[in-house]
């Protein structure tokens, strides 16, 4: 599942709530097609000000989601969402597609295309995506034992 964002929004906690949690993430992860065990799942998210909103908590609780919330995450520790590491791949894949373009590379229309198809390969990523889930349960202590500062990943 992945979510652009539409032109001209922005990531404030109304959008991040309505848009995002809403129509997108709460039904994928209540959907037992989606993930093994629903009740298993915990939503992991970072310390941007949409995630820890008192009305973004409010709905991840009332809806079941296991989260943590924003007395556990540790501040500025970005080193515990692999999705960081997923984001900093996508990021150099568009990246390097945009500047081996010839002609005009500032245009959204070849941006977006190469996105999609970057996604799309990404989409087949099985091994990374394991490898990073994997990687967690390493993370998690990394950060602990540097008190929530940074650590090598």
């Amino acid at each position: 599942m992945w979510v652009i964002i539409d032109n001209g929004a922005s990531w404030d906690g109304t959008y991040y709530r309505h848009r995002i949690l809403t129509e997108e993430v709460i039904p994928f992860l209540s959907n037992s097609r989606n993930v093994v065990d629903p009740a298993e799942v915990v939503y992991l998210h970072d310390n941007a000000p949409c995630h820890k909103a008192n009305g973004t908590q409010q709905l991840l609780k009332n809806s079941g989601i296991n989260f943590f919330d924003r007395t556990e995450w540790p501040g500025s520790s970005p080193d515990l969402n692999v999705l960081e590491n997923v984001g900093s791949i996508l990021m150099d894949k568009v990246e390097s597609l945009m500047t081996s373009e010839r002609g005009p590379t500032n245009s959204s229309v070849v941006l977006l295309e190469h996105l999609q198809n970057v996604l799309h390969e990404l989409e087949n990523e099985k091994e990374l995506f394991e490898s990073l889930l994997k990687s967690y349960p390493q993370r998690l202590k990394a950060v602990r034992e540097a008190n929530g500062g940074h650590t090598r990943y």
